[in-house]
């Protein structure tokens, strides 16, 4: 009754849908959404050197940027999203966080200009002494909460605290006064620690980020601050969606008018295709965007068309008279060259646009990038593997099955 390969074909054909169904729900909640379409709050910064420390360059500007994600990480409130535009500037985009109240926008506008003083209000250390980021927590040996530090020169720190033992060392953000622990003995080293007056870990924890925040590289200044509506954004994913799903739908079922066999393959692997690209981006934790989606549904576009090659090259082999395995095997090397050139060349476009772009055109490549990657993988080769088993198969044999007549059929 049924073949091996058709019993195959339908067990790749179920498996496949039934985790898809299982899972969907899943990925759909997976989904990070931008600012444009959760709303959100976005900051943008501008770098400018400390004085005494490092210049503003491409690696100090990265680094800063990795300090402030870290630094918002640890709040563990909002997931931002920071990129680096332009030679000296940062974007901090914050979705979901509406409120001026909010605790992520609070630390945000605190200042991070981070100086230690001694007790007649000289500075003896600031931001660019100590290691980016390297302000940790640990507990002593009685279980009490202490903040580690690292500076970047030993024989300075030793300096300082021989001027200071027996007195205290404030430390400040800007004019605010966070600690003022006091200083035992000379520390002659890159490390020391900071012990917590009321033993609060909450307290110590506040203190390292505040510390880990104005050891920042460069110092930022922040020249746009925009809160986000969702409303919009909201409805235009709406819109988008069902556009999308409805267009869709209308374009699987001409393929599969015109196509037949072709073109019922062709649903199977565009409907994986979509499902595959959504797994992928939350693998990587991508936030989808409105010029995401676009490229998105741009990426569905290019598997259709890829599909509709191959069918065409399959049928007109099938017209030129080769038998139904050769026409497949002929018609699908010949329009892997010309998918794979256009593929190839849009891969290399989005790759440009990727690096000469910001923000929402970086989003926009990379979607496209991955999205035509995971169409090679499902339009081409999967789409093959299955064509292969239904016609060597020999149940799918005539050429009608392929959206061809009889009477269009060239002898050899």
């Amino acid at each position: 009754m049924f073949g091996k390969r058709i019993i195959a074909f339908l067990a790749i054909v179920v498996v496949g849908f039934a985790a898809m169904a299982a899972t969907t729900p899943w990925v759909m909640d997976g989904v990070k959404l931008g600012l444009d379409l959760k709303g959100g709050y976005e900051v943008l910064y501008e770098a400018v050197p400390f004085e005494g420390g490092s210049d503003v360059t491409p690696e100090t500007l990265k680094k800063t940027a990795k300090s402030l994600q870290d630094r918002i990480d640890a709040s563990g409130l909002v997931e931002p999203e920071i990129t680096t535009e332009g030679k000296n500037r940062i974007r901090v985009k914050l979705p979901g966080i509406n409120s001026e109240d909010d605790a992520v926008l609070q630390m945000l506008s605190k200042p991070i200009n981070l100086t230690f003083r001694a007790p007649d209000g000289t500075i003896m250390l600031n931001g660019t002494d100590f290691v980016e980021n390297a302000a940790g927590l640990q507990f002593d040996t009685l279980n009490r909460p202490v903040v580690t530090i690292e500076l970047k020169d030993a024989k300075k720190f030793e300096n300082v605290t021989s001027q200071l033992v027996g007195k205290t060392m404030s430390i400040y953000l800007d004019e605010e006064e966070i600690s003022s622990p006091l200083v035992k003995n000379v520390i002659a080293s890159k490390n020391a620690s900071i012990e917590m007056n009321n033993g609060s870990t909450e307290e110590a924890r506040e203190l390292r980020d505040l510390i880990n925040m104005g050891s920042l590289p460069l110092k930022l200044e922040a020249k746009y601050t925009q809160s986000v509506g969702a409303k919009l954004g909201m409805e235009s994913l709406k819109d988008t969606v069902t556009a999308g799903v409805i267009g869709s739908l209308i374009v699987l079922v001409f393929m599969v008018v015109i196509f037949r066999v072709p073109g019922f393959v062709a649903a199977i692997t565009i409907i994986t295709y979509a499902w595959l690209l959504l797994l992928v981006q939350n693998l990587m934790n991508a936030t989808l965007t409105l010029p995401g989606i676009a490229a998105f549904v741009l990426g569905v576009g290019m598997a259709v068309d890829a599909n509709i090659i191959t069918a065409e090259r399959i049928k007109e082999e099938i017209r030129s008279g080769k038998s139904m395995l050769s026409s497949l095997k002929t018609g699908s090397k010949n329009s892997f060259r010309t998918i794979m050139d256009a593929n190839i060349t849009s891969i290399i476009a989005s790759v440009v646009l990727y690096y000469i772009g910001d923000g929402a055109i970086k989003g926009f490549a990379l979607t496209m990038i991955f999205s035509i990657l995971v169409s090679i993988i499902t339009n081409i080769f999967l789409a093959r593997f299955l064509l292969t088993l239904l016609v060597r198969s020999n149940k799918f044999m005539k050429p009608g099955y392929y959206g061809v007549k009889e009477s269009e059929i060239r002898e050899l």
